[in-house]
């Protein structure tokens, strides 16, 4: 594992756990020699965790779209940053890029890129761990919606279990270095006229 993608706020969020998280988060990629790749910013808990990645010697890669870096948030003193034209190329050049993701708290776009990274490996579109760095329970209820959906037959329990959750960023690596993969051949069951 070469680089890992961190999806997380452009805002700090209330209370200062979640910027303590993304600066542990950001020192342990450091510490471990893999490279973050986030979305570019110098705000909130992007810019903390970019920030403490690159005080431990790590290395920041950012992917940013043409707008925020006119509105003046990306963050100038990365390793690497990407400029695309759209949120899409932004998640599909993050993706490519990374071996792993991880999202730490964060607003419908930390959601959006979540599930939407949670799909394509459902879909076979890859197979890299995908985690949650569960910071004082915040991602809690969104996995007991996760098991409400697997009881109402929407989500296939082997997938809802492609998500893995942890409350500390080493644990979550280690975690990602023996993950295997959901293999469910049948995941829809069609009704027969």
């Amino acid at each position: 594992m070469n680089r890992v993608c961190v999806f997380t706020g452009s805002n700090p969020g209330r209370v200062p756990a979640y910027r303590e998280a993304a600066v542990r988060l950001g020192t342990t990629l450091a510490e471990r020699g893999i490279e973050l790749v986030y979305g570019g910013a110098r705000v909130g808990l992007m810019g903390a965790v970019a920030d403490a990645t690159m005080a431990a010697g790590g290395v920041a890669v950012g992917v940013i779209p043409e707008g925020l870096v006119e509105k003046e948030v990306a963050h100038q003193g990365l390793d690497e940053l990407y400029v695309v034209a759209s949120m899409h190329e932004r998640k599909a050049l993050m993706a490519s890029l990374s071996d792993a993701f991880i999202a730490l708290p964060g607003g419908v776009g930390t959601f959006e890129e979540t599930f939407e990274i949670l799909t394509w490996s459902v879909l076979g579109i890859h197979d890299k761990p995908i985690g949650l760095l569960d910071v004082g329970g915040y991602w809690s209820q969104l996995v007991a919606f996760l098991e409400h959906s697997v009881r109402e037959g929407f989500v296939h329990e082997k997938h809802a279990g492609m998500l893995l959750r942890e409350d500390d960023p080493a644990r979550l690596l280690d975690a990602f270095a023996t993950y295997e993969p959901a293999r469910v051949t049948k995941w829809i069951e069609l009704e027969e006229a």
